[in-house]
């Protein structure tokens, strides 16, 4: 805003109260005006019609006794058609608002637990701005937002929820992690069971052909040699396979030392010994 021969100049956004000898005459929109100082007029000060923003830093106790700093961000501006009540009733909007804020927040955080507080941010932006509404339209203002920007609980208080927060997710993954151990444990003891199952169908099946194997070849062998009873054919079938066996043992790379009795006599005892076990296995 200047002035030169008794002209002034306001700009956008702005309103400029016009005084005649010190009394309120108009609000001088944006724009030129004539203020004819020699007339006792001039213009004592320009108001801002922009939307401003205030932040209030509030210290309260919840119900649960937990001191919080609560930031409200107040967003407001002066009404074009009361611009001189905002400029001459408040000396200063700022600790105006910032008394209202203060008397809203402690008397409705004092209500509401911890986590409430954090759960009802709304609805105390809300009770905030309808205060602030009523009380300060009659001084030309607008409140056009309110909003609750940070909760923030002391130091201390923000650590132990983090840690039952954090107790609460472990005791949660420990009783994943077991239950899926449990089924693992389950499967796997399936999958034993059912391998030993087969496993013992196997050997049983095995031994059965063996046992058809040799039946089938004592037989032939009697027939095809006249004279041999059943047990001479057995003793030569056992003979054979011992041989067999401490071959196969003896080309072995792997092989460790074996001591087993050897000669003629152990050959007859451990030929009876395998007949036995095939006897008594059959009986089973």
């Amino acid at each position: 805003m200047g002035q030169s021969l008794g002209c002034i100049q306001v700009k956008q956004s702005t309103v400029a109260m016009e005084e005649r000898f010190g009394k309120f005459e108009d609000v001088l929109e944006p724009g030129c005006h004539c203020v004819p100082w020699c007339l006792g007029y001039k213009a004592n000060g320009v108001l801002s019609l922009r939307v401003k923003q205030l932040d209030v830093r509030c210290e309260t106790k919840t119900k649960d006794n937990v001191f919080v700093n609560v930031v409200a961000s107040i967003q407001y501006r002066s009404l074009p058609e009361k611009a001189s009540d905002a400029y001459y009733k408040l000396s200063n909007a700022n600790s105006q608002i910032q008394a209202y804020v203060f008397d809203v927040i402690r008397a409705s955080v004092p209500k509401l637990e911890l986590d409430a507080v954090f759960a009802q941010k709304s609805h105390l932006a809300k009770s905030v701005e309808e205060e602030l509404e009523k009380a300060l339209s009659t001084y030309g203002f607008e409140i056009v937002q309110t909003l609750i920007v940070d909760i923030a609980p002391d130091a201390h208080v923000k650590r132990s929820m983090n840690d039952i927060n954090a107790a609460a997710r472990q005791r949660l993954a420990a009783n994943e992690k077991a239950e899926a151990e449990k089924v693992l444990q389950i499967k796997k003891a399936e999958a034993e069971a059912e391998s030993k199952y087969l496993a013992g169908l196997g050997i049983a099946r095995q031994r059965q052909a063996i046992v058809d194997g040799l039946r089938n070849s004592v037989l032939n062998f009697s027939e095809t040699v006249p004279g041999t009873s059943a047990k001479d054919v057995m003793d030569m079938v056992l003979v054979t396979q011992y041989f067999d066996t401490m071959k196969d043992i003896g080309a072995s790379s792997k092989s460790s030392s074996v001591f087993i009795p050897h000669g003629p006599g152990a050959v007859k005892d451990i030929a009876s010994q395998i007949r036995e076990g095939l006897l008594q296995g059959n009986a089973c």
